[in-house]
């Protein structure tokens, strides 16, 4: 069974992943998930981070051979093994992927001071289009959820958006705090419920 992916193309980075990507330590290193056509990994390499950006399919990626601040890794995430050790990361973007076995995998390979960044489908969303396998939709509150007691959430949204496509989405922004001992809690960052076009980013 594979994970969801989004039906269309995007080529512009996630206006989540623009609105939060400065929070990532600067010219740390970066994970991206899934990386598609490699919209963030270019993204990220060209705000100063040196990216690996990770698909089972990386003929989209080809043309970013030349990008010396980017790695290209080809891995079937759901069936070979996970090959990263735990803090290698200062950051971790995924978009329009889910695949809940990598939950704690992400968050063991954050280092300190690593931020993480997802934005994915939830339910609700199969009313608008693919995908429809509730295997592949976020359960309300599940993406908060995850990282409640590991991770400081810095921001956190879901609801409706009209932008590329109408679906339903949950949106993370969430650090792991230098000092582990004292993890934020997510209740201390309300949830934003969104209604409508995702250019109303509201929290800080």
């Amino acid at each position: 069974m594979k994970a969801a992916r989004s039906d269309f193309f995007v080529s512009s980075p996630s206006a989540w992943v623009k609105r939060w990507s400065d929070r990532i330590p600067r010219g740390g290193r970066v994970l991206d998930v899934a990386s598609g056509g490699g919209r963030h990994a270019r993204w990220l390499a060209a705000a100063g981070y040196t990216v690996e950006a990770v698909d089972r399919n990386i003929d989209p990626l080809a043309d970013l051979a030349d990008v010396r601040a980017i790695t290209v890794r080809r891995l079937d995430l759901e069936t070979e093994a996970w090959p990263y050790s735990s803090a290698s990361f200062t950051g971790i973007v995924v978009t329009n992927y889910l695949h809940r076995p990598l939950f704690p995998l992400l968050l063991e390979a954050l280092m300190a001071g690593g931020v993480l960044i997802y934005e994915t489908f939830a339910v609700g969303s199969e009313h608008y289009g693919k995908p429809r396998n509730p295997d592949y939709l976020l359960r309300p509150g599940e993406l908060r959820a995850m990282v409640v007691g590991r991770l400081e959430i810095l921001g956190f949204e879901e609801g409706v958006v009209g932008d590329p496509r109408p679906a339903v989405v949950q949106r993370l922004c969430a650090r792991l705090p230098e000092n582990t001992a004292s993890n934020g809690d997510a209740s201390s960052t309300p949830a934003q419920l969104l209604s409508g076009k995702t250019d109303k980013i509201t929290i800080a």
